[in-house]
This record gives C-alpha cells, structure tokens and sequence, in this order.
C-alpha cells in the first residue's frame, strides 16, 4: 500500500510541476481561436514527454531506498557485506565507473540498479537473493546490476520513455483535434468541443499502450546487454548462466514500478515485460562468443 501510494503521490507533484512550467513557458495554450499552434504543442509535448521521465530518473535512488526499504552498507559490517561491497567495487573498477552505493532490501530474489548517473549510482540485492543463491551467483547477479550502470541503460531507457510519451502527447492532440474539426465544420462554435477531449483521452490510453509495448521491448534487449556484460566482468559466462537458472525457478521479489526495469527479473505479459523469458537470456549467453 505504501508503494502504491508513493507511485500515486509522487506522479502527482511531477505532473503539477510540469503543468506549472508549461503554463509560465506559455506552450500550454496551444488551442488558439486561429486553430492548433504546432510549435506550442510541441513544446507542451517536450515539457510533458521529457520532464517527468527526467524528473523519475533523478529521484530515483532516494525513492528506491524509501520504498525498497534499502539499508545502505559500507562494508564495515558483516563478513557477507564486507565480501558484496568488495565485490561491487572490484566489478566497478573493471567497468570505469565510480563505486555506486551498495544496499540491501529485505524480499524474495532480486536485485536492481538505480541512478541518474554512472558515477552515482545505486546497486541492491535482496536478502532472498543472499540466502538462496551461491557467492558466485550472487557475484554475476552483481556484475549484471554494475553492466547496468555501465552501459548507461537509466539514462538510456529515460530519453526512450521521453521520446515515446512526446509522441503520444503530440499525436493525441493533432488527431483530437482533427476529429474535433470534423464533427463541427458546420458549426459557428470556437474552440475545442466533446470530440476533441474524448479523442484526445481515449488515444491517450491506446498510443500510451503502444508506447509502453516499445519501451519494454528496448528494456528486453537491454537485459541481454546487461547479461552479457556480466559475463564480460567475471570472464566467464557459466555464473551468469546459473544464477538465471536459479531465478527461474523461485519467485522473484516485485519491485516497485519506479524501477522494475531495472530487476534482474520481473516483469508481466509477452508485449509489457521488461524482461525476456529466462530460457531465452540463459540460450543467449549459450549461443554467444566464448567469453
């Protein structure tokens, strides 16, 4: 329920700062009595697309502690946190990328990676992950999270939601309109009527759908990247290899939206997941060059 409502309350704030900009910026007047003002939309897109994607981005390692309940470590703990953040550290070194904030969340299997830059980054695992996989697997489970943050796959995977959400901003309008401009070409009345809100809502939903079938599709073949950089930082593909046969067989943690791209499992539906079946991720670290 917490998380839920954090999702709730926290795009709410994001969408009334950006209707705030918009409306000091002037682009949210777009609906002129001359007709639809292009440039104006399309920046009313660009504020709308871009600044909430930008926004989730660089709050989201605060977020993810709050709502993954992440205690951050510094390997002055235990043997086993001493050996994780030793581990995300040497891994960090290989990939050129500043040591990221090392954390575990309590949960089933799983683990994510969070942050709005490589340099600083955040790197979780979770308690079921510790106790139900070996150090090795535990280790290549790490080296995926780190390929992550090496590839700059936040960042990435938040200029693609930008771009899609602008598109579905943009197009929703032009069609409302459109449509609206249909239904009362014989009518003396200025301004948008029903047809161009409802079509505008309606399309929406629909192109947000596709959308989001796009942005999950770019995530899946992220996660074959982020395998294969595992791979790559421990010199061998075989961890990796078992560590994704052991997630296939046990539950993986649900984590919050705000980040389930970023799981090393997770994800629902053949279109909306964003992350392959694991028997395709294990055969494409079979299939690939030697490592």
């Amino acid at each position: 329920m917490k998380r839920i409502l954090l999702f709730v309350m926290t795009n709410l704030a994001v969408v009334l700062v950006l209707g705030v900009v918009a409306s000091l910026l002037g682009v949210n007047r777009f609906l002129t009595a001359n007709g639809l003002n292009l440039t104006a939309l399309l920046g009313f897109s660009l504020i709308m697309g871009f600044g909430g994607a930008i926004i989730s981005l660089l709050i989201s390692k605060p977020v993810a502690k709050w709502s993954a309940k992440v205690q951050i470590i510094d390997g002055t703990g235990s043997a086993d946190e001493r050996w994780i953040v030793d581990t995300v550290r040497g891994f960090a070194d290989k990939a050129g990328i500043g040591m990221p904030e090392v954390g575990i969340f309590p949960g089933d299997p799983n683990a994510f990676a969070t942050g709005a830059f490589k340099n600083n980054a955040l790197v979780a695992v979770s308690t079921g992950l510790l106790q139900g996989m070996t150090r090795e697997e535990v280790e290549a489970v790490i080296g995926h999270e780190v390929a992550h943050i090496a590839n700059g796959d936040m960042v990435t995977m938040t200029l693609i939601q930008g771009v899609m959400n602008t598109f579905v901003v943009f197009l929703s309008r032009v069609i409302g309109y459109a449509v609206d401009s249909f239904l009362n070409k014989n009518s003396e009345r200025s301004g948008p009527g029903i047809g161009y809100y409802a079509t505008t809502i309606v399309l929406d939903i629909l192109l947000g759908f596709v959308a989001a079938m796009i942005v999950a599709w770019f995530s899946r073949q992220r996660e074959f990247r982020a395998d294969a950089g595992a791979a790559q930082l421990m010199g061998r593909r075989q961890p990796m290899i078992n560590a994704l046969a052991r997630l296939g067989g046990v539950h993986p943690a649900e984590l919050p939206k705000s980040m389930a791209a970023m799981g090393i499992a997770g994800g629902i539906g053949k279109f909306f997941s964003t992350h392959p079946p694991i028997e395709q991720r294990i055969a494409a670290l079979q299939n690939a060059q030697q490592v």
